[in-house]
């Protein structure tokens, strides 16, 4: 039974403040260890629960936080950007029974800590189909055109609440409790660790190849805070302006929908000033 975790940081224990997460601050040195304990937690419970693989997937920004030294020995991890598949890389070999989403945490729009969809601020929403769609949704759709169930989810407890709306079987677990976009009620590092644990070993019952999602056509909408960034998006062969900050484009499966918005967030993150945004 292969699992993969997708490791994201701004839902791990403790990180509440954009400095936590932020490569490079003294802030962020110190959640290192937290987030790499969180996924610690999830690789021994898995492997208790029956996993005899666990790959880890780094999800968050530069792909370069989790500490490979005090990694869990058991584990291999992809480190690094520029992959295929972003933050769910891995699921493409079509072996992985099971995925979870570590770390994680609400869509841009949403109440919750740290809430984003990719970029910090520059995008305001984001929909599939005409759901509202933060990354756990978006990524849940990639993984299931490949009959991965995602089993289990961490975060705060909005994050939790999220879940449901894309993966309402997967069990959860809360690290901290929502205050408002950068403050949260945490739980210490011992007490998480035990929750994760403990939620991974009971999640392998749910791990299991599924049947592929069949493939079908996928409508993105984004809403971005001003008029040029929807104007660099709209450079993207396919993406048209629908409004002054928003953008549509339709891609025939949730792999090229994936594809696609990485394409989009990188010319959107370069349109942006420092001070105007």
């Amino acid at each position: 039974m292969k699992i993969l975790i997708s490791a994201d940081m701004e839902g791990a224990t403790g990180v509440t403040w954009p400095a936590d997460c932020e490569p490079g601050t003294e802030q962020w040195q110190r959640c290192r260890s937290m987030f790499t304990s969180d996924v610690n937690a999830a690789i021994d419970g898995l492997l208790r629960g029956g996993a005899t693989e666990v790959l880890v997937n780094e999800a968050h920004s530069t792909m370069r936080n989790l500490l490979l030294e005090e990694l869990d020995e058991r584990a291999t991890m992809i480190t690094g950007r520029h992959k295929e598949l972003s933050m769910v890389e891995g699921v493409q070999t079509c072996d992985v029974d099971g995925v979870v989403f570590l770390g994680y945490h609400c869509g841009a729009g949403e109440d919750g800590v740290l809430a984003h969809t990719y970029l910090p601020n520059a995008i305001t929403g984001v929909w599939l189909d005409g759901q509202p769609a933060g990354e756990g949704y978006l990524n849940a759709a990639v993984v299931a055109e490949y009959g991965t169930p995602v089993i289990l989810v961490t975060g705060d407890d909005r994050a939790c609440e999220d879940a449901e709306s894309y993966a309402p079987a997967a069990r959860t677990v809360a690290v901290k409790d929502h205050v408002s976009r950068y403050a949260a009620r945490c739980r210490p590092p011992a007490r998480t660790a035990a929750d994760i644990r403990g939620e991974a070993e009971r999640a392998m019952a749910l791990a299991g190849r599924l049947a592929p999602a069949e493939p079908s056509p996928k409508v993105m909408e984004i809403e971005v805070d001003s008029a040029q960034l929807a104007q660099a998006a709209a450079v993207v062969p396919g993406v048209t302006r629908t409004g002054a900050r928003r953008v549509r484009y339709t891609s025939p499966d949730a792999y090229e929908m994936i594809r696609a918005f990485k394409a989009v967030c990188t010319l959107i993150s370069n349109a942006m000033e420092k001070d105007y945004g």
